[in-house]
């Protein structure tokens, strides 16, 4: 028992006690406040949770649990679970489900779901108990919460939830072995059970092995034989069909090539492998991830990182594993505990990237490029793999373990107004961030920022009134020249060609390019602009919201030509097929000139003096080509500024003024400070 109890002290790095009993006593009110928020969150998440699963049509939800102990479901029949491969678990999960198939049954719904919300918060409460020491008070403090939270939103809970599945047990069953239960046989007793649920998890035999814990790895060992004899002795010919006929229970439930099998097996099919070649390549990749893993997951477990031991050896089992369903991969979700990168601003790159990864869907996570189909199709494995195999984990001895390298910040710049910053803490940050985290951050908001606008629709009639709010105010200010100039320009052919391409060319090219050249040349700098973008990026969708507004083009009766999109077709809904894929009323405030005008803004007082003209014309150009082209009004272009100048507003109001250093810095500092920054501060407007 005490060896137990100082084995779980040594591993996990805190005493076997409750959550709860961690000291809060000296814990400042703001950090009180902080987690009463977050858990109130975490409980806000899981009656949404709630709320999906009871919205969702009766015969749409607990699909698989209907499947199972339904009044027709295969738990009730007496030939084999296995006739119609319906039933994906193992032959002594049956054995243990059907005498519960009454009870089960008179669950279907509150029951059930009420039964699965207590299990994610078992596990996350323990997940938060076994994170590795050192742990700050904060993270003590705020671990549970936000553990629960990220469980709640993770794409194998939210499955789990809405299928009616017991994939949530065998992870909670592996971590009450390893962190809770004292005593090796009775920890490696509930590994056992897992395993005799889920196979895979007999990978966790040889990580206790190999730590140690060896009278817990021949608990789970017999105890996953036993189970499995005794299910053999009352189903044999069950036992057979899984065992023998589909190996493990591989071509059970859904295709073994479905998008839902992140498995390596899958991915391989997928690929379109298949016959003994296919099963070969298997088996060897299989088994060497699995060694990798295991010898992993082991030098971190003797480093006192058990959790993050348990997550290696658990996303090992899922490349391993012949099918590994959407529904059964939380390990990877747990690997977030790990510590990656020597400099402080490289930390978040990795629990992110999971985050992200286990939590959204696959579109928004990766373009629509054909090359890039296979890792959007597998995003999930290739996470498992990343964990189990390459990922290079800090260990706790690591001097950059606790004491990254420290991030560069500014000095604050006094400012005129006594309450900015209104966030103090929101510094000036002078060091690059970290280039993957960028693009996958912005690879998320630009694909939220395309569901937003296309989700954000209106009725034609309410466009269309719209519409004709607007002309009337642009006739009584008498600035309404866009058919003047649209009928103008349609007569000059070359001109015509050249506002075309530039409406569909330079609305992505010139921001993307000068946040590249920002980042590389003017990293203070990059970060300023790129806030003040996405605030006014924020700030028009909310302008989208709230006034849906038909463009000039889609004006029936007024006459304008759409020189970019061709003849529009007034008599159907839609105008065709063009409303499917864009909201073709997000006409106010026009980003078009936003975006255009942010980057005038940008390179008039970031660029050397020769290229500020081109922060003039820029903007100037697309306002001529938005107008020309029929695709907006000039007041929509009024709009585009007005959220430019509330995004560069609302970041300065939170940060505070951009810092600027004094004239006459001399080479050799500029030189020592890196790839030069506009300033020692947050970004120097350049000397003419």
């Amino acid at each position: 028992m005490e060896r137990k109890h100082q084995v779980n002290v040594e591993h996990s790095g805190r005493p076997a006690e409750t959550f709860e009993a961690t000291a809060v006593d000296g814990a400042p009110r703001r950090l009180h406040v902080v987690r009463l928020g977050l858990w109130l969150v975490a409980a806000v998440l899981a009656v949404r949770q709630v709320a999906v699963v009871r919205s969702t049509p009766r015969t749409e939800r607990l699909t698989d649990l209907e499947t199972w102990v339904g009044p027709h479901g295969v738990l009730h029949v007496k030939g084999s679970l296995y006739d119609s491969t319906r039933f994906t678990g193992t032959p002594f999960g049956g054995l243990v489900l059907k005498p519960l198939t009454r009870a089960a049954e008179q669950a279907l719904g509150w029951g059930w779901t009420f039964g699965t919300l207590l299990l994610v918060v078992a596990l996350g409460l323990i997940a938060a108990r076994a994170l590795p020491q050192p742990a700050s008070r904060r993270t003590s403090l705020l671990a549970a919460p936000l553990a629960i939270s990220l469980l709640m939103l993770s794409l194998p809970v939210r499955n789990t939830l809405w299928l009616g599945q017991t994939s949530i047990i065998p992870v909670l069953l592996v971590l009450l072995g390893c962190f809770v239960v004292r005593g090796e046989r009775a920890g490696g007793l509930l590994i056992g059970l897992a395993a005799a649920l889920q196979p895979t998890v007999l990978l966790f035999a040889p990580l206790l092995w190999f730590t140690g814990r060896r009278r817990a790895a021949a608990s789970t060992g017999l105890t996953f034989a036993a189970c499995t004899v005794l299910a053999w002795a009352a189903m044999p010919h069950d036992s057979s069909t899984y065992w023998v006929h589909h190996i493990a229970g591989a071509g059970l439930g859904g295709r073994a090539d479905d998008l839902a099998n992140q498995s390596l097996h899958g991915a391989l099919l997928r690929l379109g492998l298949s016959g003994p070649v296919e099963i070969v390549l298997f088996f060897a990749l299989g088994t060497a991830v699995a060694v990798l893993g295991v010898r992993r997951a082991v030098r971190y477990a003797r480093d006192g990182q058990l959790l993050l031991a348990v997550a290696v050896t658990g996303c090992a089992a899922i490349a391993a594993s012949p099918t590994a369903w959407q529904h059964q991969l939380l390990w990877v979700l747990l690997a977030v505990v790990g510590r990656v990168g020597k400099r402080a601003s490289d930390r978040y790159v990795w629990p992110v990237a999971v985050i992200l990864v286990m939590t959204l869907p696959a579109d928004m996570l990766l373009p629509h490029l054909e090359p890039l189909y296979p890792l959007q199709d597998n995003r999930v494995l290739v996470a498992a793999l990343a964990a189990a195999t390459f990922v290079p984990f800090l260990s706790r001895t690591s001097p950059y373990y606790r004491s990254p390298v420290p991030t560069e910040y500014a000095a604050p710049v006094p400012s005129r107004f006594r309450q900015v910053p209104v966030v103090p803490f929101l510094r000036r940050v002078l060091t690059r961030p970290n280039l993957l985290l960028e693009l996958l951050l912005t690879r998320v908001t630009y694909a939220a920022y395309q569901q937003i606008r296309v989700g954000v629709t209106a009725d034609r009639a309410t466009a269309e009134h719209h519409g004709h709010q607007i002309h009337r105010i642009e006739q009584w200010l008498s600035v309404d020249f866009e058919h003047r100039v649209n009928h103008a320009v349609v007569k000059v052919g070359w001109l015509r060609g050249f506002l075309d391409y530039y409406y569909v060319s330079f609305h992505f090219a010139v921001p993307l390019a000068i946040l590249a050249v920002l980042y590389v040349w003017r990293p203070a700098g990059y970060r300023w602009a790129r806030s003040a973008l996405g605030l006014a990026t924020l700030f028009g969708l909310i302008g989208f919201w709230l006034y849906p507004l038909a463009p000039p083009r889609l004006m029936p009766g007024l006459g304008f030509i759409d020189t970019v999109h061709g003849v529009q077709d007034f008599s159907k809904p839609n105008y065709g097929t063009l409303t499917e894929f864009t909201n073709q009323y997000a006409a106010m405030p026009s980003l078009h000139f936003a975006w255009a005008l942010w980057c005038g803004i940008v390179i008039v007082i970031l660029a050397p003096w020769w290229m500020k003209p081109a922060g003039v014309l820029h903007p100037l150009f697309t306002l001529f080509s938005i107008i020309a082209t029929g695709n907006h009004w000039f007041l929509d272009a009024v709009g585009g500024a007005t959220v430019v100048g509330a995004g560069f507003g609302l970041q300065y109001l939170l940060s505070g003024p951009r810092a600027a250093t004094r004239a006459g810095t001399g080479r050799r500092r500029r030189e020592a400070a890196g790839p030069r920054p506009l300033s020692a501060g947050h970004g120097q407007r350049t000397s003419t």
